[in-house]
Formats: C-alpha cells, sequence, structure tokens
C-alpha cells in the first residue's frame, strides 16, 4: 500500500433506526485507500456495500468514526463544505446512470462544471473533449432515450469526470448493462486509471471487476472479513462463488 492515502475510514459505523429497532449496517470499518487505486468492494446483498459507499463518498454520515477524504475529515465538514468536496474531488457512476432525460449527452456533462462556477463557453469545450474521450463522438446532442444503455453509462462517465476528480465512486456501475457492454465499462474505468490517475472505488456484485482491481474488500455483516490484493486474487469461479452472492 502506498504511503499517500487518498480515502480513510475508520472505525466507521452506521446506525439505523427502525421504529423500536436499531440496525447495524456497518460495525466496525478500518479501510485505507491508496491514491490511484482501483479497489472493488464486494459482499452479499447486506453486506454493507452501499453503505460503506456512501460513506465513503460523504452521502452519508457514520454514527460512529471518521471518514477522510483527500485530507479532508468529513466529521468536521459542514452539510456546504461536504458538498462542494463531492463536487470538486469526487465523480459517481450510478447503476442507474441518474442522467436528467430532458437534457443532451453535453449538457449532463457540463451541469457539474456551471455548478462550480465554470463559464458555460468552457464547459462546453471541456465537455466535448470528455464525450470524445469516452467513445461518444457524435453523440453529443442525443438525448438519455435515444442511446444506448451502454453509452448512457459512458455520459455518466464522462460527467463523472467533469471538475477533473481525483475520486471516481462507481456504484454497480455494469448492473442493467449486457456482458458485452459491461465489459467495455469496466475497461473504460480501467482506462481512466490508468491514464489519468484517478482513484476508483466501486461496490459491485460483478465478478468481472476482480480482474481489474488493485484490491477486492469483502464485506459481510457491515465488516471487512478479507482483503485481496490483484496477485492474492485466484480468477475461478469456484473462489468467486464462495466469496460473494
Amino acid at each position: 500500500m502506498s504511503a499517500d492515502v487518498i480515502i480513510s475510514a475508520k472505525g466507521v459505523k452506521r446506525r439505523y433506526v427502525l421504529g423500536k429497532e436499531e440496525l447495524w449496517a456497518l460495525g466496525g470499518v478500518d479501510l485505507d485507500v491508496a491514491r490511484g487505486e482501483y479497489l472493488s468492494i464486494m459482499g452479499p446483498s447486506g453486506s454493507g456495500k452501499s453503505t460503506l459507499f456512501n460513506a465513503i463518498g460523504g452521502l452519508d454520515t457514520p454514527t460512529e468514526g471518521t471518514v477522510t477524504i483527500d485530507g479532508h475529515s468529513t466529521t468536521d465538514m459542514s452539510e456546504g463544505q461536504i458538498a462542494y468536496l463531492r463536487c470538486m474531488t469526487i465523480g459517481f457512476v450510478f447503476q442507474t446512470f441518474n442522467l436528467i432525460e430532458i437534457m443532451s449527452a453535453l449538457e449532463n456533462v457540463t451541469l457539474p462544471m456551471i455548478f462550480a462556477g465554470v463559464s458555460q463557453a468552457e464547459a462546453n469545450e471541456r465537455g466535448h473533449k470528455l464525450l470524445d474521450q469516452v467513445g461518444l463522438t457524435g453523440r453529443h446532442d442525443h438525448l438519455p432515450t435515444q442511446l444506448s444503455g451502454g453509452q448512457q453509462q459512458r455520459v455518466a462517465c464522462a460527467r463523472a469526470l467533469a471538475n477533473s476528480p481525483s475520486i471516481i465512486l462507481a456504484d454497480e456501475p455494469t448492473g442493467n448493462l449486457d456482458l458485452k457492454t459491461g465489459e467495455e465499462i469496466i475497461a473504460l474505468l480501467g482506462s481512466l486509471q490508468h491514464d489519468l490517475g484517478v482513484t476508483i472505488i466501486s461496490a459491485t456484485h460483478d465478478h468481472k471487476m476482480l480482474a481489474a482491481s488493485d484490491r477486492v474488500v469483502y464485506l459481510e455483516d457491515g465488516k471487512v472479513v478479507d482483503i485481496k490484493t490483484r496477485d492474492q486474487i485466484q480468477i475461478s469461479f469456484g473462489e468467486v462463488d464462495g466469496a460473494v452472492d
């Protein structure tokens, strides 16, 4: 592990109160992520993947413990400060794409830039380059409904890069895609890591993510039960099926 840690979770717990019952979605997670790493978080449904993902991305506040993002502790930040940190440091890619249907591909990509105070002309220029970069040359003016699922996810990847983030958080990025298209999105994320030095963190059920990951963190019942490096991962369906649901 590099000494250059970009995300650090220490003793992270998350409790939800459901009526008179308490549910601990995270039971004390310690995890450091190196700058430029491709990390996958895997585990069965209900293991805490999404909760940890949200805590790492500043989308949710831990009940206990701390999360530090690029040197900034979210525990000590206001909601506005966390929102600004997300805008400028983290790009998000979601399973359901989360594109605005009445906006073109270019408009979806430039929206985060406008929020960050970038001029429309500069945003449009950068948006065109990003869409070209993810393989959508000639699709800039298409609405999401005019694009395939894979193309929509490419728009989402371009949008995630809008403000030149150092981190991309991808929540089940291949979950709504067919096998071939899912492989293309995994390859695209890998190229962003290698070409731009972006840190990729993916919460996933997709076994194909194993081959692309530098490390895989396995969760069960809100706790880290194993961490494997790429060299330790044996790409065999027998081991994979035994590790995740």
